[in-house]
């Protein structure tokens, strides 16, 4: 039998990657956590209307924690939080969790049906809890209270809940504990219950601009002392804290005073020392309450997750010492700990998204859910077994690479390139591939170089993928962060078109086959994109976008209301740039092909912002398709909804850069 591959034309590759596959092939799994000595996690199951379901591994496979239906997430700031917790570290004393679709808060014990603890709120998801700690007889959490489902105006407090479910019927059983911010973390409780610390932050700031470390003593009736305000400051963003797990009373806070997130303890008299001062980051930005970077173990060391664009997770020593689990996994998140072991959601440019159970004891990192596709409950390895496992269409992924460009001012271009790939097909030695350049959501965020089903959807058929990393990313200090403050619609494009010409130049992209695809801000960026380079980008993709600032303003949620303050400026201050950055400006001069896709629940972005640009789209000058989904929000978890979008995305760069797919 020959080895010698097939030669088609790039974007013609037979590919085994369907749509429905790609929708349902990366399990979404998420806030991992110990219920006894299992390790559990959440999954999104897209078959089921995106139900969040609470797993665990067992001998003999995956299996729900609940009983069928029950949705475990919140809607606390419209992204989330961690929305379940064990009550203890024996599993016979069950957990705590919020539920969907009522936002309430359960107690679930093995062998029952869960019970509300929390009373109802004046209409479904009015009141939403998150981020839980158990203090005697109470759970402890932060609570949101929003005045309508559009979420554009609430209240939060950190809370207490009678464990008895006494409060369930009887809303003056809900203590308030405090309220020292318009936006808070949940409380972290020290162990023997004496102080408890927590992260706040104001209007106009963003959790990544500027947060302070709370702490207050907890009075014998269970009432606080006054707060005081422990770390942080203007231009300072703590994003995460939490006390050390050896009863030693110190407080680990992760922190950017120096522009990078470093671990620091914090003494009780003010002192405050970084422990391994890096240029790295061993933080994210806080877009979901309830995360963690940083985790103290028992033994008095810490866990910690640290890198520049990317993640490690490694055991950092009380001398400053970091020593790196000898894994391939270049990606950790939602980590959790039992004191001893961590188990968090691992992946790398060969792995997707598996959840992995990490001992420092021998070095050890197993797997606990192998990755398979969304919804699925597939038997999992031998608790001996090294987390490998992969589907049989991962040998059609990409490997991709790190690149870094140089603007016109010099700066750095971060970016991830995916190459086309198929084990069995070429293509002709006289044509170069196409490329989406994928512009990131956030867009104070950033992509993750790891094994992803949508980008082989696309690699798998002969089309390249360029994620660049503009600036404005996290990942690469507070200092990349601030390039993208006041410039959003300016630093962006011009990154992407960077990262792009960049490309071109090195003679691996067509410089007449490319496209632009982004979503939320990342759809901003493409928008704006297609405006100003009309002859870099031949297609783009728009996935539930931000487009006019001024109406965003008073349209989005409570959280991001004054985000635009940091990316643009204050309003009606800066209301000359607010004109002259919105991808609307020249939306009438637009003539590349685009498809836009919209969720018609979305309250972080409404429809009514894709409306206002296809009015100035001029139905007879540029080809588009609008598609809407009833039922979907900010970022789509319905599988039929994901591969009905990749179909509409393959067809548009098939008619835009020229090429023929492969039949199904």
């Amino acid at each position: 039998m020959s080895d010698r591959k097939r030669v088609l034309p790039y974007g013609s590759w037979p590919s085994p990657i369907e749509a429905d596959d790609a929708a349902r092939g990366d399990a979404l799994l998420e806030w991992v956590g110990f219920l006894g000595d299992d390790v559990c996690w959440t999954e999104v199951l897209p078959e089921e209307d995106g139900r969040s379901g609470l797993m665990r591994r067992t001998a003999d496979g995956v299996e729900e924690v609940l009983p069928p239906g029950w949705d475990v997430r919140t809607r606390v700031i419209e992204y989330g939080g961690r929305p379940w917790l064990a009550l203890s570290g024996r599993a016979a004393d069950g957990l705590v969790f919020t539920h969907g679709p009522d936002q309430r808060v359960h107690r679930w014990r093995p062998g029952s049906a869960p019970v509300p603890l929390s009373p109802p709120g004046e209409w479904p998801g009015a009141l939403r809890y998150a981020d839980f700690a158990v203090h005697g007889d109470e759970v402890w959490c932060l609570r949101e209270t929003v005045t309508d489902d559009t979420a554009r105006t609430a209240r939060r407090h950190l809370v207490a809940i009678p464990l008895d479910g006494s409060a369930a019927e009887d809303p003056s059983r809900v203590r308030e504990l405090a309220a020292t911010h318009h936006f808070m973390t949940g409380p972290r409780v020290e162990p023997g219950g004496d102080r408890v610390a927590w992260l706040g932050w104001d209007h106009p700031d963003m959790p990544w601009d500027t947060t302070r470390l709370m702490v207050a003593a907890v009075r014998p009736d269970g009432t606080l002392d006054t707060p005081v305000v422990r770390m942080g400051g203007e231009g300072e963003a703590v994003t995460q804290a939490d006390w050390a797990a050896d009863g030693s009373g110190a407080l680990y806070a992760v922190s950017d005073p120096d522009g990078w997130w470093n671990v620091h303890a914090v003494d009780r008299d003010g002192g405050i020392r970084s422990l391994c001062p890096r240029p790295e980051e061993f933080g994210e930005a806080l877009w979901r309450i309830g995360l963690r970077w940083c985790l103290p173990l028992l033994d008095g060391t810490l866990a910690v997750i640290h890198g520049v664009g990317e993640r490690r997770l490694g055991i950092l020593a009380a001398d400053g010492g970091l020593t790196d689990f000898a894994d391939p996994a270049t990606e950790w998140h939602f980590a959790a700990t039992d004191g001893r072991r961590i188990a968090a959601v691992a992946s790398s440019p060969g792995r997707r998204r598996t959840v992995v159970l990490a001992d420092p004891a021998d070095g050890s990192v197993r797997t606990v859910r192998a990755p398979s596709s969304a919804g699925a409950s597939p038997r999992s390895p031998s608790a001996d077994a090294p987390a490998s496992a992969a589907p049989a269409t991962d040998v059609y992924a990409t490997t991709p690479y790190r690149r870094t460009y140089r603007g016109a001012d010099g700066e750095p271009v971060h970016a991830h390139v995916y190459p086309p790939h198929h084990p069995a097909v070429t293509g002709p030695g006289d044509e170069l591939p196409p490329y989406l350049v994928f512009a990131h959501g956030g867009p104070t965020s950033r992509s993750h170089l790891v094994l992803h089903q949508e980008i082989s959807y696309f690699t798998s058929r002969g089309i390249g993928v360029l994620d660049v990393q503009y600036g404005g990313s996290t990942g690469y200090g507070r200092a990349y962060r601030e390039r993208l403050r006041h410039r959003w619609g300016l630093t962006d494009v011009q990154d992407c078109a960077t990262a792009a010409r960049g490309l071109i130049a090195e003679g691996i992209a067509d410089p007449d086959r490319i496209a632009i695809r982004g979503g939320s801000a990342g759809g901003w960026t493409a928008v704006a994109s297609i405006a100003a380079e009309p002859g870099l980008y031949r297609a783009a993709a728009v996935y539930y976008p931000v487009l006019d600032p001024v109406s965003w303003r008073e349209e989005t949620h409570d959280f991001e209301s004054r985000y635009l303050d940091g990316l643009i400026g204050p309003w009606p201050e800066a209301a000359d740039r607010y004109a002259r950055q919105s991808p609307l400006r020249e939306a009438d001069r637009i003539r590349t092909p685009f498809v836009l896709l919209q969720g018609l629940d979305d309250t972080v972005c409404p429809p009514a912002q894709a409306e206002r640009l296809l009015r100035r789209i001029g139905p007879d000058t540029v080809p588009y398709r609008f598609l809407t989904f009833e039922g979907e929000g900010h970022g789509f978890r319905r599988s039929a909804t994901v591969a009905d979008s990749l179909r509409a995305e393959l067809r548009l760069y098939a008619d835009a850069l020229g090429f023929t797919p492969a039949p199904s």
